[in-house]
């Protein structure tokens, strides 16, 4: 049992949420603050929405998957997994981050089928347009959307609100376009589509490194603080150094999910510190 759930966990990348989530919560506190029985129920709409994503990004890119070397080994390529069981991983996470949802409030449930929807359109993008980077962004930015309707129930956002969620799409963008020329000569021979399959590894690095500035920028108006801001930029030029001439699995992976675990962390202290000096 404690096998099988192991699976399933490393399935879905449960470790990803730890960059993610924070965002989420970022949103709520700059909707005005949570307590604790809000702070979990953030916590268990957010995991299920992503459960759900990624599990139906697994389920819909099976076969692509399959042909790639990097991800051929994949659960379910390699068959460590049945399809069933990815479909009642996904089914599972969708319920509950519906009841979530439904246990916040009203707005939260009223809207809680767009993000569902966007998570559900994102993996067929890169079938057609490189926007699919821009996408995966957008995914990610209904998480501080998401905790200012927990707060506030309403979708009322204020300017500072609504320039952070931007904000990540851009960050989102920029790294994802990072780690997909791991996969350049196998989308380009395939006909999916990324910036780098598109438009060569250089022009890729460049527009990467020009999402983050966009990024930095657009976190002024919500966060208004210098340091926070110069330590979230050298973390960002850290991130773009690991990988400049080699962005191999092992480089990927310092840069994709230990630096951005960082970034996300230090984006929700941030918050915090500046909400703690509004009380």
């Amino acid at each position: 049992m404690i096998g099988k759930l192991r699976t399933y966990l490393e399935f879905v990348k449960i470790e990803h949420t730890l960059f993610a989530l924070p965002f989420a919560y970022t949103g709520a506190l700059v909707a005005g603050g949570f307590d604790l029985r809000l702070a979990i129920l953030i916590f268990t709409a957010f995991t299920g929405l992503r459960t759900f994503a990624m599990a139906l990004n697994r389920i819909i890119d099976r076969e692509i998957d399959a042909l790639n070397p990097r991800t051929a080994k994949r659960h379910l390529p390699s068959g460590k997994m049945s399809l069933r069981e990815a479909y009642l991983v996904a089914l599972v996470g969708f319920a509950v981050y519906e009841i979530s949802a439904f246990l916040i409030n009203m707005t939260a449930l009223i809207f809680s089928p767009i993000p569902a929807i966007v998570a559900c359109v994102y993996p067929y993008l890169k079938r057609f347009t490189c926007l699919s980077h821009y996408f995966l962004g957008l995914n990610l930015a209904f998480a501080p959307l998401g905790g200012w309707i927990a707060v506030r129930d309403s979708i009322d956002f204020s300017f500072e609100m609504f320039a952070f969620s931007i904000a990540v799409i851009f960050w989102v963008a920029g790294f994802d376009i990072i780690y997909a020329l791991q996969d350049i000569e196998f989308d380009r021979k395939f006909g999916l589509h990324s910036v780098g399959a598109h438009f060569g590894e250089r022009f890729a690095k460049m527009l990467s490194r020009t999402n983050h500035v966009v990024f930095i920028v657009l976190l002024i108006p919500a966060l208004r603080e210098i340091f926070p801001l110069l330590l979230i930029a050298f973390l960002l030029f850290l991130e773009h150094y690991i990988v400049k001439d080699d962005y191999n699995e092992q480089r990927i992976q310092m840069s994709f999910f230990y630096i951005n675990a960082i970034i996300s962390a230090t984006v929700l202290t941030s918050f915090i510190a500046v909400f703690i000096q509004k009380l």
